[in-house]
């Protein structure tokens, strides 16, 4: 009772000392949260890669790149569509590679650094396997190679894998060698320097996560709907969702997410379910969510489709469905001085009258319980493309179905400590 009485009656902000729990902060601010999982480790019997890429540039895109010897899509910055420089991706021979950067690997000053997106094109280019990832890196050893990163790779044999490279050698970790069958990554590498880096924090939670689902199999859809959106914290406690539905729609509830895996900087997720190994018509499949998780609503993509929806791709100065994952995010994100817009307002999400997220949720279990079925028969390139299109249409739909909320966003009442008692 005492619980709720604080939630419903006031702004609930958990103030810690800042400076004691927040992470490194870093020029680039990438401090992406990862996961590698292997095919033992999922329902489906295909590899996973995920990735929420953190960014100072909030504006993507997804493209289509039609490319010798491979085709691929590809994450990429709004600004710089080419497909040169890429952040996550999925090649026509079902190879995909993602990467965070491992700020404790080897640095070498006056050497090229973060040229990690051009890696990952030309990866995505010229790479059918994990193994011709790790001959692409052992030919381009060198001042020039430009890498400080983990980079999460899967190929059609069902092998998946990390890859800590910087420009003068690199560890691979197999996920076929770790009981878990998966691997966590963020902003540290683990051959590199002990206790240096960052993201530990989002390390600590997203094991967390993982963890809880109690050595179960793992579907793509939780890390997708879920891991990806999770607003938690390692060290403290957070209102859960539950809570959040006892909330007046009046009554802002602010949180911090600085440290947590969805936060502003968050500029999409990605989430790439691989080919079934030794399944000759499987497909691989490249799920987005097109702005900071909470916003967005997840839609699939596929190389054999050889194109990308104009939502996804086209506009200026932004991409249909970020333009309107940006606008919502205004909604619960309203500042913008200094570190104010780490400060999250859950009441629109969740709250005693519904919130937009149920709204943006239901549309999404629309799109995958479409996809699913979709996806039991062989397709053409065209079939491909008209269903892609459809549900990023779906997407869209209800992205801009979000109306701003009656109440001011921006007040701030009462402050209360957030504890668990």
């Amino acid at each position: 009772m005492r619980r709720q009485q604080v939630i419903t009656q006031t702004v609930w902000i958990a103030l810690v000392t800042l400076t004691m729990l927040a992470e490194p902060v870093f020029a680039q601010r990438e401090e992406c949260t990862s996961a590698v999982v292997g095919p033992t480790a999922t329902t489906s019997g295909a590899p996973i890669l995920w990735k929420n890429r953190d960014t100072n540039i909030l504006s993507n895109r997804v493209v289509f790149v039609d490319e010798q010897p491979f085709t691929y899509l590809a994450l990429v910055n709004g600004d710089d569509p080419s497909g040169r420089r890429c952040f996550a991706g999925l090649n026509s021979e079902g190879f995909a590679i993602m990467n965070t950067v491992a700020y404790n690997l080897p640095d070498v000053a006056g050497e090229a650094k973060d040229l990690e997106g051009t890696i990952m094109a030309d990866a995505l280019r010229t790479c059918r396997t994990v193994d011709d990832f790790a001959s692409y890196l052992k030919a381009n050893q060198g001042k020039h190679l430009g890498s400080l990163a983990n980079f999460g790779v899967i190929d059609a044999q069902g092998r998946a894998a990390i890859f800590e490279a910087h420009n003068h050698g690199f560890s691979m970790l197999d996920t076929a060698d770790m009981a878990a069958g998966y691997l966590v990554n963020t902003n540290f590498a683990r051959t590199g320097e002990e206790g240096e880096g960052g993201g530990y924090l989002r390390f600590e939670r997203a094991t967390t996560l993982f963890e809880d689902l109690g050595g179960s199999k793992i579907p793509f859809e939780t890390i997708l709907t879920k891991f990806s959106r999770d607003i938690g914290h390692a060290l403290m406690r957070r209102p859960t969702w539950e809570e959040m539905a006892l909330v007046s729609a009046d009554k802002p509830v602010w949180i911090s997410t600085r440290d947590s895996i969805d936060k502003y900087h968050t500029s999409a997720t990605v989430v790439i379910e691989g080919r079934q190994p030794g399944v000759g018509d499987s497909v691989a499949t490249m799920w987005v969510l097109p702005g900071e998780p909470l916003c967005a609503v997840a839609v699939p993509l596929w190389v054999e489709a050889q194109s990308c929806p104009d939502v996804l791709s086209q506009g200026e100065p932004d991409a249909a469905m970020w333009a309107e994952s940006l606008r919502i995010k205004k909604i619960v994100r309203p500042f913008s001085e200094g570190h104010k817009n780490e400060y999250l307002n859950l009441t629109p999400l969740v709250n005693r009258d519904g919130g937009f997220r149920a709204h943006l949720d239901t549309g999404e279990a629309e799109i995958l319980k479409l996809t699913s079925e979709f996806l039991q028969t062989a397709h053409s390139p065209m079939e491909y493309r008209t269903f892609q299109e459809s549900m990023t249409q779906r997407a869209l739909h209800a992205l801009r179905s979000v109306g701003e909320p009656k109440s001011d966003t921006k007040a701030l009442t009462k402050i209360i400590v957030s504890d668990a008692s």
